[in-house]
């Protein structure tokens, strides 16, 4: 596993992530954190976050952990979310757990908050490691 600064530079190529705002802020063998500046950009016709941008947020975090945290070449087969409260904050907060990582698939859990300690959404994600290119 690299260094936070190696994982902004590697994804740094993300070019949707980079575009949306979104920071790599930490990466560990278990954990990675990823947020999110909410700009009038992320936001639906009502006012709230759209939720395509909390999705994306979570699937960077995903992607983040999935592949540059646990050195396996991952792709995602399925992702789920719930969105359980509206944000009242100005930042997102995507904080990645792994539940399992087996020899073919993982499967992990990414909590959104924002800095009002406010719960948003929960997303899940089941991954196939696939042979890196």
């Amino acid at each position: 596993m690299g260094t936070l600064e190696e994982a902004k530079e590697y994804f740094y190529k993300d070019n949707y992530a980079v575009m949306s705002g979104i920071e790599i802020d930490e990466v560990s063998e278990d954990h990675v954190r990823c947020s999110m500046k909410i700009e009038d950009k992320h936001r639906n016709a009502y006012g709230g976050i759209m939720g395509g941008s909390i999705y994306t947020l979570a699937d960077f975090a995903f992607a983040i952990a999935s592949n540059f945290c646990r050195d396996k070449a991952t792709v995602s087969l399925v992702g789920q979310a719930s969105f359980l409260n509206m944000s009242k904050g100005s930042v997102l907060y995507a904080d990645t757990r792994l539940i399992k990582d087996g020899r073919t698939n993982c499967f992990y859990e990414v909590m959104i908050s924002d800095d009002t300690g406010r719960d948003i959404a929960v997303v899940t994600f089941t991954g196939a490691h696939v042979e890196r290119r």
